[in-house]
């Protein structure tokens, strides 16, 4: 099981800080990614992505990798360069309300990360829940959460490499 977690800061140097300590404690196997990105939304509401350091790269190869971005751009309405989005979008906006990424939680993240507000968003497949909670609390983010089942990833990738195709 596979969580997707995003954790929404009232300053970009809070959520950099964040980031950078989320890779700290990946190096201290408090935490394993499939992915990290830093999301910044400006004071208009325009939202830039950034894969700052090496941890952008980590995962679970080029599919995963691929999930990872897709469900960034559908949580942020961000454009992925080289995807066909029409049917993409469609297709996956499908299967992900069939598995925990359903319309409730990505309401949840939008009303969460607004303008002017920076968030960290990690894609965990392994977590100390208690030392990552407490290596984080000091940066006073706002946590939304949820699950991705082995299977309901496994049947995001296939849905994204079939409609690539």
């Amino acid at each position: 099981m596979a969580d997707l977690i995003v954790i929404a800061y009232d300053s970009e140097s809070e959520a950099e800080a964040a980031y950078n300590r989320v890779q700290e404690l990946q190096s201290d196997l408090v935490v394993e990614l499939a992915g990290l990105a830093l999301v910044k939304v400006d004071g208009e509401g325009k939202t830039k992505v950034e894969y700052p350091g090496g941890a952008g790269n980590i995962g679970l190869g080029a599919a995963g990798g691929a999930l990872f971005g897709t469900l960034i751009g559908l949580l942020f309405f961000v454009p992925i360069a080289g995807l066909v989005f029409g049917g993409l979008f469609g297709a996956l906006f499908a299967g992900l309300d069939k598995t925990s990424i359903d319309s409730e939680f990505r309401d949840r993240v939008k009303s969460t990360v607004t303008a002017g507000k920076s968030a960290i968003v990690l894609y965990a497949t392994k977590l100390t829940e208690d030392k990552f909670a407490a290596a984080l609390a000091p940066f006073h983010g706002t946590v939304v959460q949820t699950s991705l089942s082995a299977e309901d990833e496994r049947e995001l990738i296939h849905d994204l490499a079939d409609q690539k195709q």
